[in-house]
């Protein structure tokens, strides 16, 4: 069950899933195979692409969004509800930015889990489409997933937090169980799932027959 394969050009796209790997063991593995701009992708964009060379022998950049990072950055031109979103930056000012206009729209407004992720998707995908939108579309936007009823759908690669929410429903335990459970799973040669960590769990448990 112990994970003991390292990554691979020659592994299967299903030992790549039961494995668990970090961003930087990622980024220098698309680089030695050669996916452009690896150091520039997100996690998921590089198991993405990785996932495609595995599966198809192909070089993708998955990457819908512009990765160019030369140019005068939002922030610095002074942002403001009509400023065009260019060169958007996740920093601190940025963010507080966000958040204080957010409140101004929606006082007592609180930050819903999973909506920072969201919001930079459809941040991201607005922009690979074409669409022109302000800051004041950035706002609205973080205003309106944060006012939405009910759970989030999973994220498909959001691993560890669909893990996460998944123990601490099924086991009614703490954090602190959860994060164990997790660092176990992640050794495992199995799906990264609360359902794969149960059946190991029971198969490693379960009681012995007279």
């Amino acid at each position: 069950m112990k994970r003991k394969i390292k990554l691979s050009s020659s592994m299967t796209t299903t030992q790549f899933d039961n494995g668990y790997w970090y961003a930087t063991e990622l980024k220098d593995f698309a680089e030695t195979i050669g996916i452009p701009s690896a150091g520039k992708l997100r996690k998921d964009e590089l198991e993405k692409a990785i996932k495609i060379f595995l599966r198809t022998g192909r070089i993708e950049n998955p990457a819908r969004r512009d990765l160019s990072t030369s140019g005068v950055r939002d922030v610095e031109r002074g942002l403001r509800l009509d400023l065009p979103v260019v060169l958007y930056t996740n920093d601190k000012q940025t963010k507080d930015f966000i958040e204080r206009e957010a409140h101004r729209i929606a006082p007592g407004l609180k930050r819903k889990s999973g909506v920072r992720y969201r919001h930079n998707r459809w941040r991201e995908d607005q922009l690979a489409n074409g669409v022109k939108i302000t800051y004041r579309d950035v706002v609205n936007e973080y205003v309106r997933l944060n006012q939405t009823a009910g759970a989030f759908a999973k994220i498909p690669h959001g691993r560890y937090i669909n893990f996460m929410s998944d123990f601490l429903a099924a086991e009614q335990g703490t954090r602190e169980q959860a994060i164990r459970a997790w660092k176990t799973l992640k050794d495992l040669d199995v799906p990264k799932d609360y359902r794969s960590w149960k059946k190991w769990r029971y198969s490693k448990f379960k009681p012995k027959q007279a």
